[in-house]
């Protein structure tokens, strides 16, 4: 008898302490800061990334201007330098979002940030699968969310389209939109034709490849 309740007890004891633990787990696994975190140093400038003015934007203008299939390299680095020298950090509804890094790695895009609510702070990581289907058409699928080391994908989900939602009762967008286009695939895997327009020439995204620290968009030139 002393011995069965001796292991009764054992067996409460362990019930009770990981009871006890399951809040601490939950709060460290929120906190978790994952390693390949690095944010750019942030240092607000009105002038626009040269990596924006003196390689993207001529290689993207001069690529469609001939009217031949082209390839748009992005490199990290590049792309961390003009989200740096936006303005951070940006605010909604009462959280800010700030620090954000861009990583590039193979099939897949990361962007990291740190979320403030109400003093707490929060590494958020999401994670797109962009890519071009078979019937041309293109998906900026978001692949998985996560807030520190928990995987938060099917609320973020939830709680994004509320929010956009509500936003579109303030300001309503045309379905032909970009923006609205873009949401639609970021929010609900809706692909679209990506197809877009540099002064008087078309381009179309027919391809998109990612390797590590590098994107390359394929563009052919797009009739009407």
């Amino acid at each position: 008898m002393k011995a069965r309740k001796k292991r009764k007890f054992k067996k409460l004891y362990w019930l009770l302490l990981a009871l006890a633990a399951a809040p601490l787990s939950f709060v460290l696994l929120l906190l978790y800061e994952p390693a390949r975190y690095e944010p750019p140093d942030f240092a607000y400038s009105r002038e626009v990334s040269p990596y924006l003015t003196h390689e993207l934007s001529p290689q993207f203008y001069n690529g469609a201007q001939r009217g031949e299939p082209f390839d748009l390299v992005v490199i990290q680095k590049g792309i961390n330098d003009i989200v740096a020298r936006s303005k951070w950090p940006r605010e909604f509804d009462g959280i800010s979002f700030s620090a954000p890094a861009v990583l590039f790695v193979p099939d897949s895009i990361i962007l990291m940030g740190t979320v403030n609510i109400k003093g707490v702070e929060f590494v958020v990581t999401i994670v797109a699968e962009p890519g071009v289907d078979e019937q041309g058409l293109l998906n900026l699928r978001v692949a998985k969310v996560k807030v520190g080391a928990m995987n938060i994908t099917i609320l973020a989900r939830v709680m994004a389209k509320t929010m956009y939602q509500q936003r579109l009762a303030t300001t309503p967008l045309n379905a032909q939109d970009l923006r609205a286009k873009i949401a639609g695939s970021l929010l609900n895997d809706e692909p679209f034709e990506p197809v877009f327009k540099v002064e008087d020439k078309k381009v179309r995204v027919k391809k998109i490849t990612i390797e590590q620290e590098k994107l390359t968009i394929h563009l052919t030139p797009a009739s009407d």
